[in-house]
């Protein structure tokens, strides 16, 4: 069967059209794929090292040890007390994510929902200390710490974080709960609700995948914060593990198998909470992006 000249062409476009996207495809693929390599092989060579001795780490580049050296680990656990690092960056991170996501949307639902007077006002003011670069609330903030005697203390290391993560959280949820549709909180209050009950069964709940969003922000900030700790605190049972491992480090600085056993160890935790959390990642950065 011939085809006309103008069918011809147009098959001949769409043709192009299938080649072209393929192409881009292929190429979009293959630079994702360098970048992910690029992302995974510290994170590998780092393990690969921990399993390694200290003779052979510098001869032995392979990435795939042949006789490995599990006992790295618990050498780095027991002889720079990662177990007690770990425990107290554990304890900061729960607290400061539970007080974050609790404030954050009690604050979020009442700039959504409730109406009184410079609200718009004082969310602005809020959302303004985002831009308020960290190293510059250093001095004020240690001046404050210890003028409330919370230097060095556990709760003079957990506030300043919760209030770190309060506008973002505040943000986030705030264009989460304003998509919500009102009926479903009508139809609760009908059925004899208070604003709090509507607010904890209801709004709370369907705000699951924001929640999730602001939870790996904070845990990643919190598990990964060196600056405060090092500021605050000078107590070795209070340090978490980010600034336990530079101790541990200024000790066994020329110990490379412990040391990439040990920064295996921080790595470890955020790596799987991101695994258990990303199915609510993309959903919630969508959700709350939508409208701003």
């Amino acid at each position: 069967m011939s085809l006309n000249p103008v069918e011809f062409e147009d098959k001949l476009q769409v043709n192009y059209e299938k080649i072209k996207k393929g192409t881009v495809s292929v190429f979009v693929h293959i630079f994702l794929i360098a970048v992910s390599l690029s992302c995974l092989f510290p994170l590998w060579w780092a393990f690969a090292s921990s399993l390694k001795t200290q003779q052979t780490i510098f001869n032995d580049l392979s990435l795939f040890p042949k006789a490995p050296h599990w006992e790295n680990y618990v050498e780095a656990w027991t002889k720079a007390d990662f177990g007690m690092y770990f425990s107290n960056s554990l304890i900061y991170t729960v607290t400061v994510v539970i007080g974050v996501i609790l404030i954050a949307s009690m604050a979020a639902y009442a700039f959504s929902r409730l109406q009184f007077p410079g609200k718009n006002v004082l969310f602005l003011i809020l959302i303004s200390t985002m831009m308020v670069p960290i190293p510059g609330s250093i001095i004020p903030l240690y001046v404050l710490l210890n003028k409330l005697h919370l230097v060095n203390t556990r709760l003079g290391y957990i506030l300043p974080q919760i209030n770190a993560g309060l506008a973002l959280g505040i943000f986030l949820l705030k264009t989460f709960f304003d998509d919500l549709p009102k009926e479903l909180e009508d139809s609760a209050r009908i059925d004899g609700c208070g604003r709090f009950r509507v607010y904890w069964h209801i709004a709370l709940p369907l705000a699951r995948p924001a929640i999730a969003v602001l939870a790996i922000f904070n845990i990643l900030a919190v598990w990964n914060e060196y600056l405060l700790a090092m500021l605050v605190l000078n107590s070795k049972n209070l340090m978490p593990l980010q600034r336990g491992l530079m101790v541990f480090q200024g000790a066994h600085v020329t110990q490379y198998p412990l040391l990439m056993a040990g920064i295996v160890i921080t790595v470890l935790p955020v790596l799987v909470v991101y695994l258990m959390l990303q199915k609510h990642i993309i959903k919630g950065i969508t959700a709350g992006a939508v409208k701003g």
